[in-house]
């Protein structure tokens, strides 16, 4: 695994500043409240009594053994989060909007790895002070974190990582219907919560010598694009965790199988609790069949054309495609 703080500046992609919100000093109460506001409004709530457990860990919250979920946007990680934020031993939080936006830094390197370290300890454990839960495990879901598993890693050593992998094609197909990359939305003036804007931008993780052609190109080239690099990233740099710290989960097995594909999440994660197979179970069986297979009925030729030619080797490798 490569020491994050060697890595230089040189990643950095030439992306105009006006098309993204900074973090500041003078800006941080409003990056709060926005990570406030998104955290209260997708929280699970447990009914749990107050304990001296409790108070002691609202002073110290429990930052051992965090649990990130990391998957390309609309490859289920949204679901998946929503489904363990039910079990009664987790804290989750649904993309903490303050880490989200801080992604960039980290993964330019224009924060050191201390402030980096510093910054995430310091959201996470106010998230789990804010609802009183801080004997928990801390968990969160942000598809941005594929980019940072050398930095989590580092500065989490006991974290445990899910990698929740679905057909790049249907993600794709997912994702060109949403607004953050599409060519339609490039006048609507509206952003992602992270600070991007919606529309065709490259954000931080696009190959720098290629910004031009992301901005271009169609819908669905973007998103096979985002989903290339997002799992590419994760795959490379989950070659050095060990076996106990990572865990590949297909969504397509989490559809046909649900029972199956709980208990053997729950057993990576060191859950026995029967109320807790069972919870996660029922939540999986949620999942919809008609979410699998959705591109060979929608996809035109020239957009499996787009789509073999930007990531049909990743597809092959993954088992997708032939």
């Amino acid at each position: 695994m490569k020491n994050f703080s060697e890595v230089t500046t040189s990643k950095m992609t030439s992306i105009p500043h006006d098309m993204v919100e900074p973090i500041r000093w003078f800006n941080l109460l409003v990056w709060a409240q926005q990570t406030v506001s998104v955290d209260r409004k997708n929280y699970y709530k447990k009914k749990r009594p107050v304990s001296t457990t409790r108070l002691w860990h609202w002073v110290f919250p429990n930052l051992s053994r965090p649990i990130f979920i990391v998957g390309s946007p609309r490859s289920g990680t949204t679901f998946l989060g929503s489904c363990i934020g039910q079990l009664p031993e987790l804290s989750y939080h649904f993309e903490p909007v303050a880490t989200k936006s801080a992604a960039r830094y980290i993964h330019t390197q224009a924060w050191s790895f201390d402030k980096a370290k510093f910054f995430y300890q310091l959201v996470y454990a106010w998230l789990m002070r804010l609802h009183g839960d801080g004997d928990l495990r801390f968990a969160e879901k942000t598809p941005r974190n594929c980019f940072l598993i050398d930095f989590l890693y580092q500065a989490f050593p006991d974290a445990q990582f899910i990698h929740i992998i679905r057909d790049g094609r249907d993600a794709a197909l997912s994702h060109s219907k949403k607004p953050w990359l599409q060519a339609a939305s490039a006048n609507s003036d509206k952003r992602e919560s992270s600070g991007y804007r919606h529309g065709p931008y490259a954000r931080f993780w696009v190959e720098p010598e290629r910004v031009k052609e992301f901005e271009s190109t169609s819908d669905i080239h973007r998103c096979i694009w985002a989903w290339r690099r997002h799992v590419s990233s994760i795959l490379e740099q989950a070659q050095a965790l060990p076996a106990d710290q990572y865990y590949e989960l297909r969504y397509e097995d989490l559809v046909s199988q649900p029972q199956q594909a709980a208990q053997k999440l729950l057993n990576y994660l060191g859950i026995e609790s029967s109320v807790s197979s069972q919870t996660l179970y029922e939540a999986f069986s949620q999942a919809k069949a008609t979410s699998v297979g959705g591109w060979e009925r929608e996809f035109a030729e020239e957009q499996h054309q787009q789509v073999n030619q930007e990531a049909g080797s990743l597809l092959r490798q993954l088992g997708y495609a032939h």
